[in-house]
């Protein structure tokens, strides 16, 4: 089964890329809403904890292939794997998501740009590898063409960490790219990687986190990564306990809902494992989903 979901945005093809699943704490993924209230909407296992996925975009564009986000990777130790429920392991031998731009016809060193949303281990793991015939385990960097963009104060933030923030940060995603000289950090509160994806600061889960937009012959398409990880995201109350300024959050939720219901912006979920994503819609109670896409399922 396909591990690839296309969609077109105007004149642009873009592919939600299946880089595989994770499990993170329930009441953690949904803050103060209570248990009662979100696993009616999503069942957790026996360990409290809920299915993510993990759902990268790679944009087809006249200046190079773009991909926002690159999952986990696999460098990470089988211990760390069992507490977050990871399973990525790829039938290359690096991981799903090199098996999706595979399918794709694409290999690592086709990608031009790599865009982190975020600098935490689930968005921008797979931006660095651990060889297979690396007997010292050294990370190196995962797109060795690939300019690597991030925001200049998320980088800051990321490497000045506290107790609460230092473990979504692991600084072997980052490191081989700064010595291969392939990160580039921007500024601002928004801006444009290349002509018709636009990325603006959201501030809430990261004071710096970034969503993606991508705009072209009057059509719209929203990445909101952990400004909005899933369907069950959409009410404006529902944010993460994991987000470091929720309230933050959620004004960012707000303008975003604003324009993108006026606009009619179509969404994609980095984490939602059964919706890749859908219309933004004024619903009954709030934003709603429209046009909804069903996660593809691949076997293994």
């Amino acid at each position: 089964m396909s591990r690839v979901t296309t969609m077109r945005v105007g004149g642009l093809t873009v592919h939600a890329l299946e880089a595989g699943h994770q499990r993170l704490d329930g009441g953690a993924m949904f803050g103060v809403v209570p248990k009662p209230l979100w696993e009616r909407r999503i069942a957790p296992d026996f360990r409290n904890r809920i299915l993510l996925a993990m759902r990268p975009l790679l944009i087809e564009h006249g200046d190079g292939l773009v991909l926002v986000d690159s999952g986990m990777g696999n460098k990470e130790t089988d211990k760390f794997k069992e507490i977050y429920g990871v399973e990525n392991a790829g039938a290359s031998g690096r991981t799903m998501l090199e098996d999706a731009l595979a399918e794709l016809g694409h290999a690592p060193a086709d990608i031009t740009i790599v865009l982190s949303t975020h600098l935490h281990f689930d968005h921008a793991g797979g931006n660095t590898y651990i060889p297979a015939d690396d007997a010292e385990g050294r990370a190196i960097p995962a797109f060795p063409n690939a300019r690597h963009i991030a925001h200049q104060r998320e980088y800051e933030y990321a490497t000045h960490g506290n107790e609460r923030t230092q473990a979504s940060y692991l600084a072997h995603n980052w490191e081989p790219l700064q010595a291969s000289g392939q990160l580039e950090l921007i500024n601002g509160p928004a801006g444009t990687i290349v002509p018709g994806v636009r990325v603006m600061v959201t501030p809430g889960h990261t004071p710096w986190h970034l969503v993606v937009l991508i705009e072209d012959q009057g059509e719209a398409l929203l990445y909101p990564a952990d400004t909005v990880p899933t369907a069950h995201h959409l009410p404006l109350p529902w944010i993460m306990g994991y987000d470091v300024e929720p309230i933050r959050t959620l004004n960012s939720k707000r303008a975003l809902y604003q324009r993108g219901i006026a606009e009619g912006w179509r969404v994609v979920f980095e984490h939602d494992a059964e919706t890749v994503g859908g219309r933004l819609e004024e619903g009954e109670r709030g934003v709603a989903l429209g046009e909804p896409v069903a996660a593809p399922h691949p076997e293994g």
